[in-house]
């Protein structure tokens, strides 16, 4: 489900969703972005999981340096990857689990950062699960990477779809027997003010502008 949050105490926000008090990615009124992958866990404690992790990022953060403070100050309890980005332009991946934090920012001459479903950085590589189906979370991150570097020039919402929907490699064509497949893909348009989502599986479904996000943005 997509959601339009707004609060009486809080930031509006717009978020994707497969349970609606958790959210798995969106963006809120300041034109902070926030999304998640889940890892599979080795480790559990006590505190937020995941999807309220995203929102209260939503919720309470303006920028990217105030959600991964955040992440630092709040009780974890699973593993995920978050990735971050604000209407400054500042970006993260933070792979994060009950015991440790990893800020992962853009490379020297680069202008991105990917993520999939599991750890890359070498402290987190320790907490993953190799007899886990991880949805070929390396194969993505790879693909994503080589899509996204040295192309900054094509740095548009239009190659963003194109990567989403698999034209630069694997990242959603699943096989029909395995019975999983992607339910939503999002390209948030900071600088634009717009939102793209296609509801179903971008291989095959086109991505479509929410319209209902007009006056939205508060910047």
């Amino acid at each position: 489900m997509n959601c339009l949050y707004n609060l009486n105490e809080g930031y509006l926000f717009n978020a994707n969703t497969t349970a609606c008090v958790e959210m798995e990615d969106g963006v809120n009124e300041h034109g902070l972005a926030a999304g998640l992958t889940f890892v599979y866990p080795r480790i559990g404690k006590p505190g937020f999981n995941a999807g309220m992790l995203i929102r209260y990022i939503l919720e309470k953060c303006k920028t990217t340096d105030e959600a991964i403070s955040i992440l630092y100050a709040l009780p974890i309890a699973s593993s995920q990857t978050v990735t971050l980005t604000d209407k400054q332009g500042y970006i993260a991946v933070v792979e994060c689990n009950p015991e440790n934090i990893v800020v992962i920012r853009p490379e020297e001459g680069q202008m991105f950062v990917a993520t999939a479903n599991n750890y890359n950085s070498e402290l987190m590589r320790e907490y993953r699960n190799p007899d886990i189906d991880d949805w070929k979370a390396d194969e993505r991150y790879i693909n994503s990477v080589n899509a996204l570097k040295n192309k900054e020039d094509e740095y548009s919402v239009d190659y963003m779809k194109s990567i989403l929907s698999g034209r630069h490699g694997f990242m959603c064509q699943y096989e029909k027997k395995k019975n999983i497949d992607t339910v939503w893909s999002v390209v948030y348009d900071l600088k634009r003010k717009q939102i793209w989502r296609v509801e179903g599986n971008p291989s095959r479904r086109i991505f479509i502008l929410d319209a209902r996000v007009k006056g939205f943005f508060k910047y």
